[in-house]
Parts: C-alpha cells; structure tokens; sequence
C-alpha cells in the first residue's frame, strides 16, 4: 500500500510504513519503506535510521543515495561525502551507482565546491546521445552545476539532452516513467518510415502487398473453424470403424486359433491310437 501511495501521497505512505514497522519490525523490506517513506515526507533523521537499520539487516548498499541526500538533510554534507565514499561502487548497479553520484554532487554543491560538484558527475554513464532510465536526472543535475558554474552555453545544452532522454522514456513531469529504452533515444517517426517505402516500392515498379480486409480476415477464420469442427466431427467415426474392425478381426483370429487348437489336439490324439495298435500286434 504504501509503494503505492508514495507519489500520491507522501504522509500516507509513511502512515502505512509506520504501521507494518509496528508489526515486523525485524523484516528488512519494511525498515526499507519506512525509509523511503520517511525521506519522501523529509524526516531526514528517520531516513537516516530507518535505511542504515535496512542496510544492516539485508546487507545491501542499494539504498546508499538516500542515505546519502538524507545526511544533507540534517546538515551534515561531510558526513554525506564519508557515507559515500565508504562504500565500493563498482559492486552498485547502474542506476544506484548514477543515483550515489548524483547525490554526491549535491553535497559538494552543499559545501561550495562548484568544481568537484562537477567532477563527481564526470562518470562513464554521462553519454548525451543514448537515454536510459537514470540519464534525465543525470544530465539535469549536470546542467544545475554547469548554470551555477556561469556557464550558461553547456547548461543549455545539458538541460536540453535533459528534456530529450525524458521525452524518448515517456517520462512526465511527475517523474513516472512509461517505457524504458536502453539503444538510444527514439528518433524519427515509424509511420513514415513505412509510407516513404511503400512509396519507394510504386516507384520502383513493385507490386504493392495488399493486407486482408478484416472482413476477408473475419471469413477466413470462420471457414477455418468450420474445417476444423468437421475435421473433429470426422475424427470419432473414422475410430468407431477402425475399433469395429479391429474387433471383428481379432474375433475371428481368435477363432481360427480354437479350431487350430483342436485340430492338432485331434491329431495328436489319433497318432496315440496308432503307436498303441502297432504296440498290440508286437505283442501277439
């Protein structure tokens, strides 16, 4: 409930946190949300406790950027530096690894280090010709710096590329994010591209490849089914008559096999009468 609250209503979700942490309090997943939750509503000293308690419990650093931004909350960018740099990011995945970054700039920016802001943002996913899901707010928090630097002509730039990798993600202004390209920013319109080679192929000559109307479609799957109940229709009685004849067959196998039996039954027994008779007359 409270994931699902979070974007609508902060104090809510945090409401909800607070009360699965009443009752499970030792699950890692709930210390998380509580977190979380507490960050959204800016306790930043809840956050804090709340996601070192997750990080202690679940072992993992994935939370590392809140707790990073949570101790700029409470006033404290050393501090802030100290937790990020304590952790090793080649073991973060991409987008928390972009996320610490980003928040690592933040506090520099807290301490008035315009320059090494800057320099914390100089990572290899700083790519302004492909979008993916951590690229606007990378490229925006570049933009900040760049603009608080004085250099208005990169800060456009930046904020632009910005605006362009939200636009190809389908992010909107509230931040949710309909589709996910990790290839390159979408360029270009589909549609036309397959009117121009359509085109292309009339010029050229080419028959052009006319798809079924859908009321061809719609008959053409009618007849199919129709073959198909017949065929299903057919399929039973084929296998009465095979299991008839089979069974008319194996009656009379069975037959021929009695009347085979008997017949050498009879000849054994008139081959017995013939050696006792011949036994008979050595005898007299």
């Amino acid at each position: 409930m409270a994931s699902q609250l979070i974007d609508e209503d902060p104090a809510l979700a945090h409401e909800h946190a607070l009360a699965a942490s009443r009752r499970a309090g030792r699950i890692a997943i709930v210390r998380e949300t509580l977190g979380i939750t507490a960050y959204a509503t800016e306790d930043f000293a809840l956050a804090l406790r709340e996601l070192r308690t997750y990080r202690r419990i679940s072992g993992k650093d994935d939370q590392i950027a809140l707790m990073v931004d949570s101790e700029r909350g409470i006033g404290r960018p050393d501090r802030a530096l100290e937790t990020g740099r304590a952790v090793d990011r080649t073991a973060l995945t991409t987008p928390v690894r972009v996320a610490l970054a980003i928040a690592m700039s933040g506090a520099r920016l807290d301490q008035g280090d315009l320059e090494l802001a800057l320099g914390e943002l100089e990572i290899p996913e700083l790519d302004p010709d492909r979008a993916f899901e951590w690229s606007p707010a990378l490229f925006a928090a570049r933009a900040a710096v760049l603009e608080d630097l004085g250099r208005e002509e990169e800060a456009a730039f930046w904020a632009h590329r910005a605006d362009v990798a939200a636009e190809a993600l389908g992010v909107d202004e509230a931040g949710d994010e309909e589709l996910f390209v990790e290839d390159g920013l979408i360029e270009g319109d589909f549609d036309d591209d397959e009117t121009a080679s359509d085109a292309d192929a009339e010029a050229a000559g080419e028959p052009a490849v006319e798809e079924p109307s859908a009321e061809g479609a719609a008959e053409d799957s009618a007849t199919d089914e129709h073959a198909a109940e017949d065929s299903a229709t057919d399929e039973p009685a084929a296998d009465e008559a095979a299991a008839d004849k089979f069974t008319v067959e194996d009656e009379v196998r069975e037959l021929l096999g009695e009347d085979d039996d008997s017949d050498d039954s009879g000849d054994s027994d008139d081959s017995g009468d013939d050696e006792k008779a011949q036994g008979t007359e050595q005898d007299a």
